[in-house]
């Protein structure tokens, strides 16, 4: 046989399963349509409702109907009724407040799980740090609302041992929501830090010390600085869902100081004005849109 049927011989198979593995005419790339349901699922639940608030909000409630006017109307009222501008500026404060006392809470907790915990305990302390979220919401804002009160928890056990002489007023406070944030949100930033913290090699810190830093040095030069996403992701998720929280302003708050978020739930419960909810809705989602741009440098959950 001649060299070059031989190499013929030896390559049939070879083209053969290239031929198979070439798509008919007929062929349908499944892989194209896999996305479609996702598509439609995120449309329905999210791009729908958003987009029919922005709509919304350019409408006007006139005699207890919607009017499609397609005006400015509603956030022209925002920027006029100061008591809305209070409101967002309230939010922010309050969401700023939340992050900031959460984060210096939760860091050093998170450090000491990662670096000081043995392994085969640092699973079980996870657990411990995820059971505040095996309680409800609401459940956690009440009872926090029964501690604060003039006759709860706190008031009473100050009374006993002579530190005050009369209840002070805990609960209703701006005071009283942080608290109530803070005890949610510091176990979710501990959670987001720590893991930050255990994906850094630790070959680093040993460099560091080996060419004389010291275990302050060696923290703040290399440890806090590769733990900034970590920091970056858990404070935006706490300002994002603090910024947008109805219920904890409402029980631990009241009505001395009014978030946003309590001001559109009255737009919507006693004025039934959805234009003008939708018009303030869009005001916090801007907000909050702007922090992440201001966090985006970050915002990498892959580096977490």
């Amino acid at each position: 046989m001649a060299e070059s049927d031989r190499v013929i011989d030896r390559s049939a198979p070879i083209v053969k399963a290239r031929a198979a593995e070439r798509p008919s005419g007929r062929h349908i790339n499944l892989s194209r349509w896999a996305v479609v349901p996702t598509l439609v699922w995120t449309a329905i639940i999210f791009a729908a409702p958003i987009v029919f608030m922005v709509v919304v909000s350019f409408w006007d409630r006139v005699s207890g109907k919607l009017e499609a006017t397609w005006d400015f109307a509603n956030y022209a009222k925002f920027f006029s009724k100061s008591y809305l501008l209070e409101g967002l500026f309230n939010s922010i404060e309050v969401s700023l407040i939340t992050a900031g006392i959460s984060v210096v809470l939760a860091y050093p907790l998170a450090y000491v799980l990662a670096y000081q915990v043995p392994q085969r305990w640092q699973k079980f302390l996870l657990v411990l740090c995820i059971l505040p979220f095996w309680t409800s919401y609401l459940v956690r804002s009440y009872a926090w609302s029964v501690i604060l009160s003039e006759t709860g928890v706190l008031n009473t056990v100050l009374l006993g041992i002579g530190v005050i002489d009369d209840p002070v007023q805990l609960g209703y406070t701006r005071g009283a929501t942080v608290l109530g944030f803070t005890h949610f949100f510091t176990m979710l930033l501990t959670l987001t830090i720590y893991a930050n913290l255990v994906q850094i090699s630790k070959s680093y810190r040993l460099a560091a010390a080996d060419l004389g830093a010291s275990k302050i040095q060696v923290f703040l030069r290399i440890t806090l600085p590769l733990s900034i996403p970590g920091i970056a992701i858990g404070a935006f998720i706490t300002f994002v869902i603090t910024m947008g929280d109805f219920i904890t302003p409402q029980i631990l708050g009241g009505s001395n100081e009014m978030l946003l978020p309590q001001a559109i739930i009255l737009q919507i419960q006693r004025a039934n004005d959805l234009p003008m909810a939708s018009a303030m809705s869009l005001m916090l989602m801007i907000t909050v849109t702007i922090a992440y741009f201001l966090f985006a440098r970050w915002l990498r959950m892959d580096r977490v």
